[in-house]
């Protein structure tokens, strides 16, 4: 019984933030048990057990006798996001470049699976997991951890910020860049490696283009 109600909500918690993302709920908007039990047909209790769960996250904020209000992103917020990226997957290829093994690189390349053409959320979430099998590589958990917290965060960004234009476009495959990040490595070019790491985070940029392509004859 205990299993079955975690696992409730844990579906509603995955249920809500899947409709934050995907813009359903608009930023600054209220959500209230009420009328997530009524859409989800389920009890108050894993309901609220999940809001409290995305309150911790920072993704609502509980305000008394009214509900739960969707926290809005500004630009400072990805900035840092983007920064603490750059800090934690560029700077631990760096300081754990000796940790890099052919044989997991081998395996992070015969892992992927090319997305060639995709709308945002698939897009988003492709490029997500190559970032976390890369991270995985030197073997510890909080990194990993850590970055996991930051693309989910970056995912609800991107939605919030660029609905309108990832509503209505198919995305091109970044899988060529990737592959160059895991060929520089398996040459043991660290600089090259980190540079093109950098430029693949930074592959999301905001404004009239808030898809800046990265092409293989750019500098990096």
């Amino acid at each position: 019984m205990i299993i079955q109600k975690s696992n409730i909500k844990t579906r509603m918690y995955r249920n809500i933030l899947d409709s934050i993302i995907r813009d359903e709920y608009k930023p600054e908007s209220i959500l209230t048990e009420k009328m997530l039990v009524e859409r989800y047909q389920v009890s108050k209790s894993p309901i609220r057990e999940a809001l409290i769960e995305l309150c911790n996250e920072g993704v609502l904020r509980s305000i008394p006798r009214l509900g739960y209000e969707i926290i809005k992103i500004t630009d400072k917020d990805i900035d840092d996001v983007q920064d603490f990226r750059l800090l934690i997957e560029c700077g631990s290829m760096d300081k754990y470049w000796h940790l890099l093994k052919p044989e997991q690189i081998r395996e992070v390349i015969n892992a992927r699976m090319e997305c060639k053409e995709c709308d945002a959320f698939e897009h988003w979430e492709h490029n997500s997991r190559f970032h976390l099998e890369l991270i995985s590589c030197f073997g510890n958990k909080f990194l990993h951890n850590s970055l996991s917290d930051a693309l989910r965060f970056l995912s609800r960004a991107y939605a919030q910020f660029y609905w309108e234009q990832w509503h209505r476009t198919t995305f091109v495959s970044r899988e060529e860049h990737h592959k160059l990040i895991l060929q520089y490595i398996l040459d043991n070019k660290k600089e090259k490696a980190i540079q093109a790491l950098e430029a693949d985070i930074k592959e999301f940029a905001r404004g009239n283009e808030f898809l800046r392509p990265i092409f293989l004859d750019s500098p990096y």
